[in-house]
């Protein structure tokens, strides 16, 4: 599957199906913590959705269930290497070296996340 950038709406909708799982657009509206949108427009995202192969459907009952064909993780690892390739021209050293600035991560917090990431390696 060609993974594609999702709108804000899409990605808001994506954000509380995958967190479902399942759901019924009411399912999906009750998710939202700001401002609910219409039912129609959450209708009208899952159709593109669907059309984009990133959701799918099936009837249960009188009503639809929703449920994602893209998972959370696969589009992160996308918008990671979107955000590496057309940010940081494809440098993790500066992607890292930006990420550590505008935290105003010092030495010893950089180290501290090195030997936290290599231990998780290692537990693989």
């Amino acid at each position: 599957m060609e993974i594609k950038q999702l709108t804000k709406a899409e990605e808001e909708v994506m954000q509380i199906l995958w967190q479902l799982y399942e759901a019924t657009i009411k399912e999906l509206l009750a998710g939202f913590t700001a401002k609910t949108p219409a039912y129609n427009t959450v209708a009208t995202v899952l159709k593109v959705l669907k059309k984009k192969g990133i959701v799918d459907n099936k009837a249960v009952g009188n009503t639809y269930v929703f449920f994602p064909l893209l998972s959370k993780a696969d589009y992160s690892s996308y918008q990671m290497k979107y955000l590496l390739n057309n940010y940081f021209g494809g440098s993790f050293k500066r992607l890292a070296t930006f990420f550590a600035q505008d935290n105003n991560m010092d030495l010893e917090d950089l180290e501290l996340l090195l030997k936290e990431s290599q231990s998780k390696e290692e537990t693989k």
